[in-house]
C-alpha cells in the first residue's frame, strides 16, 4: 500500500505541473505541446500502463485493508474515544479513496479518453479537438478539451472542487503514512515529513482546485 502509495504520489507531481502549465496563458499553446508528448512517447505511453495498474492495485489493497480491519473489530471498543488517538482523515481513508474513484472516473471520461480515442469528451467531432498551428503539428487540443468542459458548467467545477478536497485529505495521511510504512518513524524525522506532507498536500491540490476555477471565472485567455 505504501509503494503504490508513493508511486501515486510522484505521478500526480508530474500531472499536475504538466496541467499547471495552463496558466502560461498562451491560449494552452505549451500545454497542448506537451500533453501531446506525453500522448505519443512510447516510454510515457509504457508508463501509463503501469500508471494504471498501480492504480488499480492501490484501490484493491485498500479494500483488502479495510476488511481486514474489519474483521479484526467486529464490535467497537465499549469506551472509545478516536479524535484523541488519530485525525479524522486517517480514520475516513475508505471513503476518501471512494470519492476520490468516482471523480477519477469523470475525469477520465473527460479527458483521458477524448485525448486518446478521440472526440471531445464524446460530444464533439475530433476535428473541432485539434490544434495544427504548434511546430507544424496537428495535435490534440486538450486546452480546448478543458474549456469545453469547465467554461459554462458550474456543476462539473463544484464536482471537480469536492474531488480535489477528498484528494487533499487522503494525501494528508497518506504521504505520512506510506513513509511510515517503510520504518520511516522517527522523532528526528517525522515531523519533517510531517511539515513536507501538508505542504505537498495544500500546493499540489491548490493547483488543482484552481485550474477549473480560473477556465470558469475566465481568467485565462
Amino acid at each position: 500500500m505504501g509503494l503504490t502509495g508513493l508511486f501515486l504520489i510522484t505521478f500526480l507531481i508530474v500531472h499536475c505541473g504538466l496541467n499547471a502549465m495552463i496558466f502560461f496563458n498562451d491560449s494552452g499553446e505549451t500545454f497542448n505541446h506537451w500533453g501531446h508528448l506525453m500522448g505519443t512517447n512510447l516510454i510515457i505511453r509504457t508508463m501509463e500502463i503501469g500508471l494504471f495498474l498501480f492504480l488499480i492495485l492501490h484501490i484493491v489493497q485498500g479494500l483488502i485493508l479495510w476488511k481486514q480491519n474489519s474483521a479484526a473489530r467486529p464490535s467497537k471498543y465499549i469506551v472509545n474515544k478516536p479524535q484523541e488517538n488519530s485525525k479524522w482523515y486517517s480514520r475516513s481513508m475508505g471513503l476518501l479513496g471512494t470519492l476520490i474513484l468516482v471523480f477519477l472516473v469523470l475525469h477520465l471520461y473527460h479527458f483521458w479518453t477524448p485525448s486518446r480515442f478521440g472526440g471531445m469528451g464524446n460530444i464533439r467531432p475530433l476535428e473541432e479537438a485539434t490544434l495544427g498551428s504548434y511546430d507544424n503539428q496537428e495535435v490534440h487540443n486538450l486546452y480546448k478539451e478543458m474549456l469545453f468542459v469547465f467554461q459554462n458548467n458550474l456543476l462539473v467545477v463544484i464536482i471537480y472542487i469536492l474531488g480535489v478536497i477528498s484528494l487533499f485529505w487522503h494525501l494528508m495521511h497518506g504521504f505520512q503514512s506510506a513513509f511510515q510504512t517503510f520504518g520511516l518513524n522517527h522523532k528526528k524525522y517525522t515531523p519533517l515529513i510531517k511539515a513536507v506532507g501538508v505542504g505537498y498536500s495544500v500546493i499540489i491540490c491548490l493547483l488543482f482546485a484552481l485550474m477549473p476555477v480560473a477556465i470558469y471565472l475566465n481568467w485565462l485567455s
